[in-house]
């Protein structure tokens, strides 16, 4: 099989079942900005392939972007909760029993950036696991927290989505 019909096979079934797509893309975006599974789960560069999907089988873009916004959101809502709520006791769990220089590290990151940090430590791979869980255990203002949460939320998504989504429709244009 080519990688053209596997791509048009591929495209055929997300726009057959196309209703999975605002829960898929909602679960893989939690399970990113969870602490802990985020470092398991590959989901960037699913969100990235989905996006792709989603304009080629011409899937609304905005209610998946929304699910999107809503999954990291919240995975990271409760990233902060985990840190608040078992402050120090955090570093006992795996990975942080093995890798304690990852919460050091998210320690001085969110020092030194305080809520910005708490905004851009979404776009930088390791990070993404710990800093809700460090603005948690340092008691950073739920109301701070979640006003960068919601907009780091809102421009990773779009970040991860839209290219694939809309870039793909873009250059076609411009081929074909």
């Amino acid at each position: 099989m080519s990688l053209d019909e596997i791509i048009a096979h591929t495209t055929e079934f997300v726009r057959q079942h196309q209703f999975w797509a605002i829960p898929l893309v909602f679960i893989l975006a939690f399970g990113e900005s969870l602490a802990f599974l985020s470092l398991l789960l590959p989901a960037t560069v699913m969100l990235l392939a989905l996006g792709a999907l989603i304009g080629e089988a011409g899937i609304d873009f905005w209610p998946v972007y929304a699910s999107a916004v809503a999954g990291g959101f919240f995975g990271d809502w409760l990233s902060y909760w985990l840190g608040y709520h078992y402050q120090e006791r955090l570093g006992q769990f795996w990975p942080f029993s093995r890798h304690p220089h990852m919460l050091a590290r998210g320690q001085a990151f969110f020092d030194r950036w305080g809520i910005a940090g708490a905004f851009f430590g979404r776009f930088f791979g390791p990070l993404r696991a710990v800093v809700p869980l460090i603005a948690g255990i340092c008691g950073m203002p739920r109301l701070y927290f979640q006003l960068a949460n919601f907009g780091s939320a809102a421009v990773w998504a779009f970040g991860l989505l839209a290219p694939g989504a809309f870039g793909i429709q873009w250059i076609s244009r411009f081929i074909g």
